[in-house]
């Protein structure tokens, strides 16, 4: 067998890399695999693929965490039925936000709440949780092994990360052109572990992660964006640096979001930097938002720089000017927090998740 090793460094966080097709021998019998979905997913290739592919890796459990209006949620039932085992969790049913309501949990929706939902019912079947969306058209049946096998051992974290490579373009603009720099310039001010910590993933805002049940219920998740940066604050404090893994899941292909608009990445970066914050500033960091922007800025423009070299090594087309554009939007967006909306622990609420599943098994029943 021929081995393509690209490199086998080890970082603060164990680095588990693809040196060739070789897929771990992982505890897919023990795992739930939660996949949240929008209209924007139903019936997409993307979305076919992963369902399809998730039927042959047979795990435990496979729960899509469905957000829908009430006229689309039969249809969308009706096609996830075609893929074996998948449980469908319609989170905005009448009997869900009545329930809600009752325990103070009611709120805004989005894609953050619709997993937390669907992590309450995971961690009660099964001892591990694999999460990842239904967009990625190189979706993979090694994707989910790979993130499982690691919890097996000594490890109680898993983030994926891959190369966004597509169109003869770097991608992964939010991560590449405010994540990284933000974290950086936060990290030049303070010597805090937890920036340490932000800072040692590869792609910190992969949506591929894997956690034990204990962990799951120990989240707290913003109910709209930020999902991904809740879960490294809470892996942080469960596990820290030696219980984390990163593992390399290649190259992936995406749908993309323009950078502007209510759903666009600009919007997306205020939430992210508020997740940013609020896991920082609850561990003793105080950033001095009034010079971040500026800090930030430059920061960024240094990266900017570096991914014009490296695109331009590799053959690649890059546009500075934009780059510099998005850098500039995602600078207005840096500012406090703000209030505190994040949904509890699990471990800390009184819903019972098993109330909370059959209420969403009774309102999808209602619209059958």
């Amino acid at each position: 067998m021929g081995w393509l090793i690209v490199e086998y460094v080890q970082e603060r966080i164990t680095t588990l890399h693809d040196f060739g097709d070789a897929t771990p021998d992982a505890p897919t019998d023990r795992a739930t695999v939660v996949v949240p979905m929008t209209d924007r997913e139903y019936r997409t290739p993307a979305a076919e693929r992963v369902l399809s592919t998730l039927a042959d890796i047979d795990p435990a459990r496979v729960i899509v965490a469905l957000r829908t209006e009430p006229a689309n949620v039969g249809a969308f039932d009706a096609w996830l039925g075609a893929f074996d085992p998948v449980e469908t969790l319609w989170c905005g049913g009448p009997r869900v936000r009545e329930l809600l309501a009752e325990h103070g949990l009611d709120g805004a929706r989005g894609k953050g709440r619709d997993v937390w939902l669907a992590l309450g019912v995971a961690a009660l079947d099964t001892e591990y949780v694999v999460i990842h969306d239904a967009d990625a058209t190189s979706y993979s049946s090694g994707h989910v092994p790979r993130l499982l096998a690691p919890l097996d051992g000594e490890f109680g974290f898993v983030k994926g990360y891959y190369a966004r490579v597509e169109r003869n373009q770097l991608f992964g603009r939010l991560f590449r052109l405010f994540y990284v720099p933000l974290v950086r310039a936060l990290a030049q001010r303070h010597d805090a572990a937890i920036l340490g910590y932000l800072d040692a993933f590869r792609y910190a805002l992969a949506g591929e992660v894997a956690l034990t049940a204990d962990l799951a219920r120990q989240l707290r998740v913003s109910r709209e964006w930020g999902l991904e940066i809740d879960t490294l604050g809470a892996a942080f404090d469960a596990v820290g640096f030696a219980g984390t893994a990163q593992v390399d899941l290649g190259t992936h292909v995406h749908d993309h979001r323009d950078v502007g608009g209510s759903a666009g990445l600009a919007a997306m970066s205020r939430a992210v930097g508020a997740a940013v914050f609020r896991a920082i500033e609850e561990h003793g960091v105080e950033p001095a938002y009034e010079t971040l922007p500026a800090r930030y800025e430059t920061a960024a423009k240094t990266l900017v720089e570096q991914y014009a070299a490296d695109a331009a090594h590799n053959g690649l087309d890059y546009d500075r000017v934009a780059e510099r554009d998005q850098v500039a939007q995602y600078a207005a967006a840096i500012d406090s927090p703000g209030a505190d909306t994040r949904l509890p622990a699990w471990a800390d609420t009184s819903l019972d998740p098993e109330h909370f599943r059959r209420a969403a098994q009774a309102d999808l029943e209602s619209v059958d």
